[in-house]
């Protein structure tokens, strides 16, 4: 039984994983083949070659590891507010009526475009990057945590009331779990956003960091090492979307046990 699991796994991750190998095989290819330029585009030999070499000296861990902790503390903050009030606007819909518009033009207010204002307000400091990765990390956490409140079974709610249950236990017995799918996915995705924001924060004003890397192997023109940021950037964002699945398939076990009782 276990060696049948262990075929069936090793089968999906195979299976999975044709797209990147054949991307892989493309990509070292085309400059190889002069389909591209390579002084433009290093082969992933070269470029995984760049990421030993930089691992070896001990600057790709410190590079990757302050990216880390930024989108951590920049996600952990948005998930701290985001929960908080999509939680309080969806429970209490009077209040979204009012602030629904606002909070739709917030979202399209993309971080980097307010890039300047945030640098104007607090400079080139820490905090700033922190900001920017907040802002681009809170709407769909609080967005999506606001309709998972929304959309909880009324019938549910209903019969919890019909029994004597208080408002508290209806709340964290009731709503909070039913409504955990959708804050899991606003979660998930506001992970992805603060990757992508990471980047573009540490391109202004950074001395250490991926997007710093990135930004300083391009003018540099360090090629290989360039890319090597890329990958790295991409493995933290996999890493990353990865581990917030895990913890999501743990909140939402029960989702699990229904989907496989059907």
């Amino acid at each position: 039984m276990f060696l049948k699991k262990a075929i069936a796994r090793i089968n999906d991750i195979f299976f999975r994983s044709v797209g990147l190998l054949l991307f892989f095989l493309l990509w070292e290819a085309a400059p190889r083949l002069d389909w591209v330029r390579p002084t433009y585009m290093s082969p992933p030999s070269a470029v995984f070659r760049a990421i030993y070499l930089l691992a070896l000296r001990g600057e790709l861990s410190k590079h990757f590891f302050i990216s880390l902790q930024r989108v951590l503390l920049g996600l952990l903050v948005s998930v701290v507010v985001g929960i908080s009030f999509g939680l309080f606007i969806g429970y209490f819909k009077s209040i979204e009526r009012y602030l629904d518009l606002l909070f739709q033009a917030f979202r399209q207010m993309s971080a980097f475009a307010l890039f300047p204002v945030f640098i104007l307000l607090f400079g080139l400091s820490e905090l700033s990057k922190t900001i920017i990765i907040f802002w681009a990390s809170l709407w769909p956490v609080l967005l999506n945590t606001s309709t998972g409140v929304k959309h909880v079974d009324k019938v549910l709610i209903q019969s919890a009331k019909s029994m004597g249950a208080s408002r508290s236990f209806i709340f964290r017995k009731i709503i909070l779990p039913a409504a955990a799918p959708e804050i899991f996915t606003g979660i998930r995705l506001g992970g992805s956003y603060c990757v992508m924001a990471v980047v573009a924060a540490e391109m202004i004003g950074a001395t250490a960091g991926l997007g710093y890397l990135v930004m300083y192997s391009q003018e540099t023109f360090n090629i290989p090492e360039m890319y090597a940021g890329i990958v790295s950037l991409a493995a933290l964002g996999l890493g990353l979307n990865y581990a917030l699945h895990s913890v999501e398939k743990f909140f939402t076990s029960w989702k699990q046990a229904i989907g496989a009782g059907e």
